[in-house]
């Protein structure tokens, strides 16, 4: 590529990174409680634009064919663990849109193979950024379970119901534990059991923490006893559990950045030799005996990585 296209492909480069990240924006974003036009202003509508209309129409049919293949309800589930109140359709577009924009930057750039790495990318990047979303509303949602437990169990004492105490839960607390509960309260009223609001909600955020809650509340009803005597006692078991994974995570925080740091010292060493002495480094892709290491390393790296996580990964 000569010196005179480089800064027009920089620029759209740019350009493009800015839409994509100013689509995401706009889907992603929270946005304020608004009526409709219609119901503001009877008998008014709203003009819709051609690129409103195209919008519609694609997602529409990414709609059609999510549900054709059954991945409708998967993809919802995954956002809704994530706490993204986006529709599903809305979401691929976006990803659909970053595709294509990544791979006609990549055949731009560099040629078809750069073209599909880089298409690839915006499905990887959007199951991670889903995934930590995920994993960042469970881990607060665990956090403020004691203090949801001992608010319940308060409520109860002062006389109130199972569902007002849920209730005032949903009320008081932060996210995503106000959401959660807010949203049990919300199946109940229209008719679901709170048996199986519950156990959904356990299931949702990923808490055996909160499993044991609901079986605790679901032989409480068939029983009977004093509730609120109940809550408190899973309430501090629930507490000495919080602490011990407190002490084990800060202990096991030395180990895992030893293990970051020994998978990234590979490839480290060979970015640098690849600077510092090419010539070294082009040995190995000189030959079919260099490829072979190649091969032979990236497997070792990948059984020492497995072999990193299992050791300083601690379930409970």
């Amino acid at each position: 590529m000569t010196d005179g296209l480089t800064w027009p492909v920089w620029v759209g480069l740019a350009a493009c990174t800015g839409v994509l990240l100013a689509g995401t924006y706009a889907l992603l974003a929270p946005r304020p409680a608004r009526l409709p036009l219609e119901r503001r202003r009877p008998g008014a509508a709203d003009a819709a634009s051609a690129l409103t209309e195209a919008t519609d129409a694609a997602t529409s049919l990414i709609h059609s064919v999510l549900r054709h293949h059954g991945l409708t309800d998967r993809l919802e589930e995954a956002l809704d663990r994530a706490g993204v109140r986006r529709r599903v359709q809305d979401v691929v577009l976006l990803v659909v849109t970053g595709m294509a924009v990544a791979g006609a930057l990549g055949v731009l750039l560099s040629g078809v193979l750069l073209g599909l790495l880089l298409a690839a990318l915006p499905p990887v990047l959007a199951k991670v950024w889903l995934g930590y979303l995920a994993g960042r509303r469970e881990r607060a949602f665990a956090d403020q379970l004691d203090d949801s437990l001992q608010l319940m169990a308060s409520s109860l004492r002062a006389g109130h119901s199972l569902l007002q105490a849920l209730a005032a839960v949903g009320a008081e607390s932060e996210q995503p534990t106000s959401e959660e509960f807010g949203r049990i309260i919300n199946e109940t009223r229209v008719g679901r059991e709170l048996a199986r609001s519950l156990d959904d909600a356990g299931m949702r955020m990923k808490s055996e923490d909160f499993v044991w809650v609901t079986q605790a509340i679901a032989i409480n009803r068939e029983v009977g006893g004093n509730l609120a005597d109940v809550l408190d006692g899973v309430s501090n078991t629930i507490r000495e559990r919080n602490q011990i994974r407190r002490q084990v995570k800060a202990l096991a925080a030395e180990g895992k950045l030893s293990a970051l740091v020994l998978m990234a010292l590979p490839f480290g060493i060979a970015g640098f030799l690849m600077f510092s002495n090419p010539s070294y480094m082009a040995k190995f892709t000189a030959s079919l005996i260099g490829y072979g290491l190649l091969a032979a390393a990236l497997v070792l790296l990948v059984v020492g990585g497995l072999w990193l996580r299992k050791t300083v990964q601690v379930k409970f």
